[in-house]
């Protein structure tokens, strides 16, 4: 920290931003961004990831106001150049391993950080659902933000409750017509809390991908699930999970804000579906 600088934080890359005065013109990667709300602060502006089109993902934004906040764009469409020039002061980003920042080309990752403090962090399977959110509201408090009281532990409660069953989930993304990505629970921090709350989560077939596995949608059905955590992001395809045979689809942000009250929201939506069945 130099002599000048009156705020900073420890990222979780395990490197010390600093600024002479508390950053007040945020801009965050979109799921950060509505984490911070949640926390009682209004970004600058958002950013999101290469899946991510010009304008930002409803499903990802939580209940930012995205008509009070600049979209920098997505991807390649991403200008650092124009982050600077609009007076940020501080880019909050995330990363799912390694300390690599998300939805950033790393060259424009680097440049941008030569401008502006970056503080990253670290949102992947690595790390608890418990884990992720302590570190957003550490950050969040840096800036003079505080999450108002949610009632988590009640939230928690009901679901376990409603857990005690033996009804199947199984969280998705559609693909195509044909094809459906599985989630493997043990990859997913929300996934884990859920299995770690009594939730009997479906393992898709061994092979493929560390956090997928993309099989066809019969292959999906003879899962024969109970409850369908269908994701809601903008870019996975519009499939209609029911013919899956489940009694319940509901919606599945795997980028959910690492907040208190949107982690106690999910585990509601998952406690309603199993109560219901």
């Amino acid at each position: 920290m130099t002599a000048d600088a009156i705020w900073q934080f420890a990222d979780d890359r395990g490197q010390v931003s600093s600024a002479p005065r508390w950053p007040t013109r945020v801009v965050a990667y979109i799921q950060a961004g509505a984490t911070l709300w949640d926390h009682g602060l209004l970004p600058l502006g958002v950013f999101g990831s290469f899946h991510d089109g010009d304008a930002p993902d409803r499903a990802k934004s939580g209940r930012l106001p995205l008509g009070e906040v600049t979209s920098f764009g997505a991807g390649a469409s991403f200008d650092p150049d124009r982050l600077v020039s609009a007076g940020a002061d501080l880019v909050v980003a995330v990363s799912y391993g390694g300390g690599q920042v998300y939805g950033i080309e790393p060259d424009a990752a680097k440049r941008l950080e030569e401008r502006v403090p970056v503080v990253v962090l670290d949102v992947g399977q690595d790390r608890s659902l418990d884990e992720i959110r302590g570190r957003f509201a550490a950050l969040a408090a840096s800036l003079g933000g505080a999450e108002p009281p949610v009632a988590l532990d009640a939230a928690r409660e009901r679901l376990r409750t409603a857990a005690t069953g033996d009804a199947r989930v199984l969280a998705l993304s559609p693909a195509d017509a044909d094809r459906v990505h599985l989630a493997r629970p043990g990859s997913w921090p929300d996934l884990r809390a859920l299995g770690g709350l009594g939730v009997h989560l479906v393992e898709p077939p061994v092979g493929g991908g560390a956090n997928w596995a993309t099989v066809s949608w019969p292959e999906a059905a003879s899962l024969a699930p109970h409850v369908v955590l269908a994701d809601s992001r903008a870019n996975a395809a519009s499939v209609d999970a029911t013919r899956l045979g489940a009694a319940r689809v509901i919606p599945w942000n795997p980028e959910l804000p690492a907040s208190s009250a949107a982690h106690a929201r999910f585990f509601g939506r998952v406690a309603k579906a199993l109560a219901d069945l």
